[in-house]
């Protein structure tokens, strides 16, 4: 019998305002708008950025939990953190660091409290 492959992961994102968690995707990390459910409140939203493909879903806040992580695999880690560095996303404290396990990564919190760790194989 033949092992299924993996192709992808798609996150599903918690957001507490879909409108402004497409805003701060597309406008500071470069990401493109592919599909949302509606114009006036919407409630989900796809995105893409080369490969890599996020849903953003609406939660209600008494029911938002923050504090998840996602880990991104890039090919030049130098250049991402330059690039979001000159659109000032993320505080001066953010920086660039090679790991004990083989990466070199940066990480800081989306709007909506979504740990974002981007990262390459050193």
């Amino acid at each position: 019998m033949s092992r299924a492959r993996f192709a992808q992961v798609m996150p599903v994102l918690p957001v507490l305002d879909v409108q402004a968690g497409v805003r701060y995707y597309t406008e500071n990390l470069g990401f493109a708008l592919r599909f949302q459910d509606t114009s006036d409140f919407p409630h989900y939203a796809v995105l893409e950025r080369d490969s890599v493909t996020l849903h953003l879903q609406w939660h209600d806040p008494s029911e938002f939990e923050a504090g998840q992580m996602y880990r991104f695999v890039v090919d030049d880690v130098d250049s991402l953190f330059a690039e979001y560095s000159d659109k000032g996303v993320f505080h001066d404290q953010t920086a660039l660091r090679d790991t004990d396990w083989g990466t070199r990564e940066f990480a800081f919190f989306d709007r909506d409290h979504n740990g974002l760790v981007f990262m390459c194989n050193r």
